[in-house]
């Protein structure tokens, strides 16, 4: 017994603290003006799909996504290589920069255009000192592409109901549509471009005004086919015809006398024209407009 009772206790075991030994002073506060330091910016990161759902593992994915993307951009590279040079998207960024009010505005010069003044063009300076044409949206002059568009469209959708309303429709009727359009639209540019070509005709225009000038035609065509939509009589279809053929050659005798008469005023190369040579390009214009009832009478043919 005196000998249990003379054993030492056990030593005692403090506990080991587990908090850090230095502990990090909170950032400072930033001044007026100047940006938090210690904080960062959450960026999120981009979302990946999970594949695994869809049978596919990590590797496969990864493989078809750097697939996919060097088609695209082949793709691109390859349109830049072989349409770059003739139509640059940078022509087509400005002739589609338009606004609701230039549509509008441009509707009603093209139903009524001999109550429209002035029509010469309008040009400013770029960043890199070059005179340029104002886009479409700051010039109500300036051509678009984005009316002839929404005009080619609605004429195929047109001519393929005119031919539903007579049980004469077939799904063939709109690639017809659409290849009778477009090969009206190349004849009457090989037209514009070989006149200014025996003309020498030195314009700043390009391949794409041409294209918009031609492409106006189809507003005078819809309301045609309109028109002949609610059966009227022989005379006032004919009027009407007559009505938007005569706008539409009025339309483009002012706008295209800017390319075959550029004024000295409103054009980005001044050029000097003599008598002789302004008698022929005003010849040259009169034939372009009254080609248009050809144009216009060939498309109207449903």
């Amino acid at each position: 017994m005196s000998s249990y009772y003379s054993r030492s206790p056990p030593p005692l075991q403090h506990p080991v603290p587990t908090h850090p030994a230095f502990i990090p002073e909170p950032p400072s506060t930033p001044g007026p003006g100047s940006p938090p330091q210690g904080y960062h910016r959450y960026q999120p990161q981009p979302h990946i799909p999970d594949f695994a759902a869809w049978g596919m593992n990590d590797s496969t994915a990864q493989f078809g996504m750097q697939l996919g993307q060097s088609a695209v951009a082949a793709g691109h590279e390859y349109v830049q290589k072989n349409f770059g040079g003739f139509i640059p998207l940078s022509h087509l960024k400005h002739h589609f920069n338009v606004s609701n009010s230039y549509v509008m505005k441009k509707l009603q010069i093209l139903f009524f255009p001999w109550r429209h003044r002035p029509w010469s063009r309008r040009v400013r300076r770029s960043e890199a000192g070059h005179t340029e044409w104002q886009p479409p949206r700051d010039d109500i002059n300036s051509p678009d592409l984005y009316i002839p568009l929404m005009a080619f469209v609605t004429y195929i959708l047109i001519s393929a109901l005119q031919t539903g309303l007579q049980d004469r429709f077939h799904p063939q009727i709109l690639g017809a549509s659409a290849s009778r359009a477009l090969v009206v639209l190349l004849l009457d540019l090989l037209f514009v471009k070989g006149g200014c070509y025996l003309l020498n005709v030195q314009s700043s225009s390009q391949v794409t005004d041409l294209v918009a000038y031609g492409g106006y035609k189809f507003v005078g065509v819809i309301l045609t086919l309109l028109t002949g939509l609610v059966n009227p009589s022989r005379t006032i279809y004919l009027l009407v015809f007559s009505y938007a053929f005569a706008a539409n050659a009025f339309f483009l005798l002012r706008s295209l006398r800017s390319v075959v008469l550029p004024d000295l005023s409103s054009t980005t190369t001044p050029v000097t024209v003599s008598h002789a040579q302004r008698k022929r390009r005003i010849t040259f214009l009169f034939l372009e407009a009254v080609m248009q009832v050809i144009y216009m009478g060939i498309l109207i043919r449903v």
